[in-house]
């Protein structure tokens, strides 16, 4: 099969890495996939292996939205034409593309799939959860349904598109998947990382207002952790430069910035004991299930799906609200009892095992594709006849 896929390749983001590891999964299957993604010709963006690229101009792009120039419209219809893909799958970029991509897609007479991972917290419990489903999830809703099948990695998802009008039948539940043989538990620290302290808690994620990362510092601030215990924030973003000079070495927090080498992100995983996610909002968090599958101890916020990922005791769900007081109280407790930092990650990696694995993930996708595919072709037959 043929797979023309529309993701991201930068800036670094969860969007990336789903985009990298499912194409990745693709090929390594046999099938054929070409990357459309927003790029200039000469991009230094990472090349993939056996993965022709197609570069869409853009005037602007950052983690979270593109802008398209004016011409991308043309030179994704043209090199649809050229290329005569199977199917289309979008790894949406919120971009004002993305509302043209069905009127495309219909004209050429190819079937569309939308991957549709914009965080949310489904409660409404808190101002930047509410922002982000009335600007994107109502924004997005009524184009989704042109799409001949939408991707959404929770249950809970496919219920909040619903609400808003989106057609269940038009969206299939289909979670992150982890690579289990890469992302697994290590019985040693590497040494070439120095970590001096006895206990390593650690962050990865933007530095973003959304992420609540300043809740987790305050947190571990005032639990006072900073004795034998260390704080990894892995990871850039716009709060970056602001919070570095309150909460540094002194306090046993140290900033990694970004680590583009998957390996040495997988080696600070397993080097970790404690994994935390304090998040507003979320899809699923890929680092949360990466930390899972290293079986790490992992407490996170029960935004988005994140909360179905750890529910029934495979890790320690906290509420959007008040995560300070939460991780103050919580924090200490992983640091002195081990023997429940060491049963937390065995539950994380069997749920990974049981949920959320690469390989289960792709297969759930390929037999999408041909639902698609079958139903397309049985919809042009009787428009002939």
């Amino acid at each position: 099969m043929h797979i023309a896929w529309l993701g991201k390749k930068s800036p670094f983001c969860g969007n990336v890495t789903y985009g990298r590891e499912v194409t990745n999964a693709l090929l390594d299957r046999g099938h054929q996939v070409s990357f459309f993604h927003f790029a200039q010709e000469d991009s230094t963006d990472e090349n993939w292996p056996e993965c022709p690229e197609v570069f869409l101009p853009f005037l602007y792009k950052s983690q979270v939205y593109t802008i398209p120039s004016l011409k991308s419209s043309k030179v994704l219809t043209e090199s649809l034409k050229q290329l005569k893909p199977d199917i289309v799958h979008a790894s949406l970029t919120l971009s004002p593309l993305d509302f043209r991509l069905p009127e495309i897609c219909e004209e050429l007479n190819l079937p569309l799939v939308a991957t549709f991972h914009t965080p949310f917290d489904s409660k409404f419990r808190n101002i930047k959860a509410s922002t982000q489903q009335l600007l994107a999830y109502q924004l997005y809703a009524p184009f989704l349904a042109n799409y001949d099948q939408v991707i959404v990695f929770s249950h809970i998802q496919r219920e909040l598109l619903s609400r808003l009008g989106v057609s269940p039948e038009r969206v299939s539940v289909i979670p992150n998947g982890v690579d289990v043989q890469k992302y697994a538990p290590s019985s040693t620290r590497p040494k070439k990382y120095n970590f001096q302290a006895e206990h390593l808690f650690v962050y990865l994620g933007r530095i973003a207002p959304e992420k609540n990362i300043e809740a987790l510092l305050k947190a571990w601030k005032l639990a006072n952790m900073s004795k034998d215990s260390q704080l990894l924030i892995v990871g850039d973003g716009p709060l970056a430069a602001s919070l570095k000079p309150f909460y540094g070495e002194e306090q046993g927090i140290q900033w990694l910035g970004v680590i583009a080498d998957e390996q040495k992100r997988i080696e600070i995983l397993q080097a970790a004991d404690v994994f935390v996610l304090p998040s507003l909002v979320e899809g699923l968090s890929i680092s949360l299930l990466e930390a899972m599958a290293c079986g790490k101890a992992c407490l996170a916020t029960d935004a988005g799906a994140d909360g179905e990922v750890l529910e029934n005791g495979a890790g320690v769900i906290l509420s959007t609200q008040g995560v300070t007081t939460q991780l103050k109280t919580l924090l200490p407790l992983f640091r002195d009892h081990p023997e429940l930092v060491n049963v937390l990650g065995q539950k994380a990696r069997q749920r990974v095992l049981e949920r959320y694995t690469l390989s289960g993930n792709i297969t759930q996708l390929e037999k999408l594709y041909i639902e698609v595919l079958q139903k397309k072709q049985t919809s042009l037959l009787s428009q002939l006849y």
